[in-house]
């Protein structure tokens, strides 16, 4: 093998450095800035650190990552791109086509990614038949969590439906609890509403709307009926939740000010964090309804040419994807190892659910990206379902002229 950590892999000893005085270089553009993201990162930072790298962190705080690719759009364009960034989904390919990603198959090869990675997520990570990303977890996004004391308090149980969410907010408002904890932005409108179209519609009509933009699904009574529980949500939010970042909704479940809140498993990295304990202090299920929308966290890389950076990349690229990171890092984001030999035992009661949610969801079709969560969707399209939702959300628009807006904006956006 050509490079240094491709031989540390195959030979299972320490890398050492290609050449005096050289030091392997990374500069890591995320948006991992809240309490449970941040700690979760500084572990990959550790472990480079440990491998013999300089690690230049690049954290763009807010907006679900939108910070992030503007900062990036900047720095590829000046031709100076970092060495890994956040990327996922349909945004790989985008960046792939711009020529701008480095090919990283031979540390793939030598860790055995084919064999160890699920096909679906695999997908992912490979651009016109090279690997492009490392994929870091997954996390799932149709999870609901409660603060286990409001519910007990109040004689709620975990709602298995949308009719028992709405029952139970119902009963909370009326004891003077806010239901939702929510923050307004786009990409949290987005959030719960794909969880309401899976619920609600089902896989198979996620399916249709969602990922092949089918116009009869979009323009369905169906969908009719998921704008119509949304508007029934926007009344269970408090006043003050637009603009509100989803840590601060969830710090809201935290601290007993709201019961629920519909985010995905980074939201048990911040009660983790806050030293919560799940089915104690916090409880957590599956929003209403079957199948299982992931979203995947990965580093794409970025052409850095030769040198201490590209030793770095790769350095990177198989730390990421290592089972001891694999264990480490998600124990602590709240997701779940992409590896498959990755053992869950010391994992908690919420991961392990989610795992064994994915599997039954693999065998079984239910396994969907995300769309609110660039995993389905290129930007244009995804962005033009957000748009629509969250003017609904946010307004008095009937759910009979938000599915119209809805087939007119993807219309518009091919």
């Amino acid at each position: 093998m050509r490079y240094c950590a491709i031989r540390a892999v195959m030979a299972a000893a320490v890398l050492a450095p290609c050449a005096a005085g050289a030091e392997p270089q990374a500069e890591v553009l995320h948006w991992w800035t809240s309490g449970g993201e941040a700690k979760a990162v500084a572990v990959l930072q550790q472990e480079f650190a440990a491998r013999g790298g300089s690690w230049t962190d690049m954290p763009v705080a807010g907006g679900g990552g939108d910070a992030a690719m503007t900062a990036l759009r900047a720095r590829v364009l000046s031709g100076n791109p970092p060495t890994a960034v956040q990327l996922k989904g349909p945004a790989i390919q985008e960046w792939y086509e711009e020529g701008v990603l480095a090919d990283i198959s031979d540390v793939a090869a030598a860790q055995n990614w084919e064999q160890v990675l699920p096909q679906a997520i695999s997908a992912h990570m490979k651009c016109g038949g090279t690997w492009c990303a490392a994929p870091v977890n997954v996390h799932r996004v149709d999870w609901m969590w409660a603060n286990a004391e409001v519910l007990a308090q109040n004689g709620i149980g975990m709602p298995a439906s949308w009719e028992e969410f709405n029952a139970a907010a119902e009963k909370l408002i009326a004891a003077g609890i806010t239901p939702l904890a929510h923050g307004g932005q786009a990409w949290q409108d987005a959030t719960v509403f794909e969880t309401v179209v899976l619920g609600i519609g089902g896989t198979e009509f996620y399916r249709k709307a969602l990922i092949d933009l089918d116009e009869e699904a979009l323009g369905s009574d169906t969908m009719t009926a998921v704008f119509d529980q949304m508007r029934i949500l926007r009344g269970f939010v408090d006043d003050n939740f637009p603009g509100r970042d989803w840590n601060l909704a969830t710090a809201m479940v935290m601290n007993g000010e709201a019961a629920f809140q519909i985010m995905g498993d980074w939201a048990k990295g911040e009660f983790l964090a806050a030293g919560k304990v799940p089915g104690e202090d916090f409880l957590c299920a599956s929003t209403p309804g079957d199948g299982f929308l992931y979203n995947v966290d990965s580093f794409a890389m970025f052409d850095v040419g030769a040198g201490d950076a590209r030793e770095g990349q790769e350095i990177l690229a198989e730390l990421i994807v290592g089972p001891s990171f694999q264990e480490t890092f998600n124990l602590a984001k709240g997701s779940i190892p992409v590896r498959s030999d990755v053992s869950l035992d010391g994992f908690d009661s919420c991961a392990q659910l989610s795992a064994r949610d994915m599997n039954a969801a693999s065998d079984d079709a239910g396994l969907l990206p995300s769309f609110a969560h660039g995993m389905a969707l290129r930007g244009a399209q995804a962005g033009a379902i957000s748009d629509v939702v969250t003017a609904h959300f946010n307004s008095d628009m009937s759910s009979e002229e938000a599915v119209e807006q809805l087939g007119r904006a993807i219309a518009n956006s091919m």
